[in-house]
């Protein structure tokens, strides 16, 4: 650990140096202090940062050097950090030793690090240890992973836990370049958010670049055991071994998903755009980590159903990690903005009728979240007000979906030409930069709908972002894919066998709309039907897995419930799991199954999936 610590020390001296000429000093950003962050950009903030970390598996810790290049306005005192539970172990203040303190703790946003700088700083170099239990970090043992032989660590900085691994101004609305140096095991492989290796050094010793300036949340590390498959000129995947060949066959559309992209808003700025599949633990579906997308291995279908997801974080590489919400609350201006760009590029792809059926399916997700919450909840705003809460609460369907419903909205009633016009000139406009609901509406008023009064009031962008529900004038949405599906679902109903249905040629997509729509009371006999016929409960598709298994148990089908252990016991994605144990809690039999599933299961579970869990089975 001493020798581990000292060779950090040697290479952030290296890093502290002065610099021999200074920057000129750039404005601060204009913009009020983050509610989830304790920095104070305002006053100084960070624009540069130079890593040093050794990656230390035994203990499940990370032992870093952050060297920032800072900014401050003049008479300026002091400089914030956000850190949650990190072990600060000493600061320099342009390479000389300096005091600092770390403030109370406040749920969800950590402890301030406070360190007291003059006007003309230049440099603060921070040492520091992470603890065991850092809700960023994922440590997992071989057998959690898919070879079963070598240990992995990723991390998940999104929304505010990037603090928790390293100690930075955590706020969406600041932005920084960063540089990298990782030593780790020799026989694994370390991969940031930035330009990436493709293979294995001896000494596993790794450097990263990240030219372009990013937020945050957007700082990644993932070490492992993993193998390199190129896809395209600017493209490949990582996976461990014996996931490789399965993800290369998977992906193999993504350098012509790269291609619709750029056709639609504009050159990829990022350089590469590679795809790393995790171990299942990971809890999201994807993170659009720069360069390097992190992926479930949920979405390894074996027919190429679900990658639509890749066409997610792909275009969040621009709407996100290059337009950037300035706050949480302003989330939907990532994903909903996402979820609009993610279909065109499958249009482009696949055609009209497959990216009807992705719209019907995800208005029927926001009208059952709308039933939830209640339409006249504030949490169904765009505009939301996490103050004191978790911001992990604005990930769902309100941000996703009603924000991709509101873009429709505008595109129907402007045009798909001129709307095509205005993002690909918002894109660039706000490239590198951070915006909030109201700058944007500002922006839209200027560029898009200008003098038009009846239009604008046709269109009312106001009502959609800051008033609870949907609109009077949200769009409809409809496919005649699913009009087919609804036939024979209907037919069945009235009596015909299943086995006789003409479910030819259904996509994932057709058989998830059927599932869904199935009576909500069945019985044992003909649930029995069903997966005789389509072998739902081994289906190898998640997205259909849960809504069959959701079914089975609110209809006591126990012929799937070791299918239902197996899949809470290997899957960590929260989108699977949460519908999963609600549906489990609403019975007291029921409960009991879950608590028996979770004690073994919570240990594969990412932070974020636990403590959502936690609270349900609390």
């Amino acid at each position: 650990m001493k020798i581990k610590y000292i060779a950090l020390l040697s290479l952030a001296i290296l890093a502290c140096k002065p610099e021999r000429k200074s920057s000129p000093r750039e404005k601060t950003p204009i913009r009020p202090n983050d509610i989830h962050s304790f920095s104070n950009p305002t006053e100084a903030w960070v624009k540069h940062l130079n890593l040093t970390l050794s990656v230390d598996f035994e203990n499940r810790q990370l032992l870093g050097v952050a060297v920032w290049d800072i900014e401050t306005k003049e008479k300026t005192e002091s400089i914030v950090f956000d850190t949650n539970n990190l072990l600060i172990d000493s600061v320099k203040v342009d390479n000389q030793t300096t005091a600092f303190s770390l403030g109370h703790e406040k749920k969800y946003l950590g402890r301030p690090l406070n360190i007291t700088i003059g006007p003309k700083t230049k440099k603060v170099a921070i040492w520091y240890k992470t603890s065991p239990k850092a809700e960023a970090l994922q440590w997992l043992n071989p057998q959690q992973t898919a070879d079963k032989t070598h240990p992995f660590l990723f991390t998940q900085s999104q929304a505010i836990l990037a603090r928790s691994w390293i100690p930075c101004q955590d706020s969406p609305a600041i932005r920084f370049t960063y540089d990298a140096s990782v030593k780790v095991p020799s026989n694994l492989m370390a991969l940031m958010s930035a330009t990436n290796p493709i293979g294995k050094t001896s000494n596993g010793q790794f450097q990263f670049k990240q030219k372009n300036p990013i937020s945050s949340y957007l700082l990644a590390l993932a070490v492992g055991d993993l193998e390199f498959r190129s896809l395209g000129k600017n493209s490949g995947v990582y996976a461990e071994r014996s996931m490789i060949k399965k993800c290369a066959w998977e992906f193999a559309g993504l350098p012509k998903m790269i291609e619709a992209a750029e056709k639609l808003y504009g050159p990829y700025r990022w350089g590469r755009y590679d795809v790393l599949v995790l171990p299942p633990s990971f809890p999201f579906g994807g993170m659009e980590n720069p360069e390097l997308t992190f992926a479930t291995p949920t979405i390894i279908a074996g027919d190429r159903s679900l990658v639509s997801l890749v066409a997610h974080e792909l275009a969040h590489s621009w709407s996100g990690n290059l337009a950037t919400n300035a706050s949480w609350n302003d989330m939907w201006l990532n994903e909903g903005f996402t979820v609009y760009f993610e279909r065109r590029i499958m249009e482009a792809m696949e055609g009209k009728d497959y990216t009807n059926m992705l719209s019907v399916l995800g208005f029927q997700e926001l009208q059952a979240t709308i039933t939830d919450l209640g339409p006249a909840s504030a949490d169904t705003k765009l505009k939301l007000n996490l103050k004191d809460r978790n911001p992990d609460d604005a990930v769902g369907d309100i941000a996703y979906e009603k924000g991709f419903c509101l873009l429709k909205t505008i595109e129907n009633n402007v045009g798909r030409a001129q709307f095509d016009a205005f993002l690909k000139k918002y894109f660039s406009s706000y490239a590198f930069k951070s915006i909030s609901s109201e700058e944007f509406i500002d922006y839209y008023y200027k560029e898009l709908i200008g003098n038009k009064k009846t239009l604008a009031k046709k269109i009312d962008i106001e009502n959609w972002v800051f008033e609870p529900g949907l609109p009077a004038n949200c769009p409809k949405f409809t496919s005649s894919r699913f009009i087919a599906v609804d036939t024979a679902l209907n037919q069945w109903v009235r009596g015909k066998g299943a086995a006789s249905l003409n479910t030819k040629n259904w996509s994932s997509h057709e058989w998830l709309h059927f599932v869904r729509h199935l009576p909500n009371t069945l019985s044992t006999e003909k649930m029995k039907e069903l997966d005789k016929a389509f072998g739902f409960t081994n289906t190898g598709n998640s997205e259909v897995l849960t809504a069959w298994l959701t079914l089975a148990i609110n209809n006591h089908y126990v012929e799937a419930y070791p299918s239902l252990a197996r899949f809470l016991n290997h899957v960590g994605r929260r989108r699977f799991l949460l519908p999963l144990y609600n549906a489990l809690t609403t019975t007291e039999e029921g409960k009991k199954m879950a608590r028996d599933i979770y004690s073994t299961a919570r240990v594969n579970y990412h932070f974020v999936s636990q403590q959502s869990i936690d609270e349900l089975l609390k």
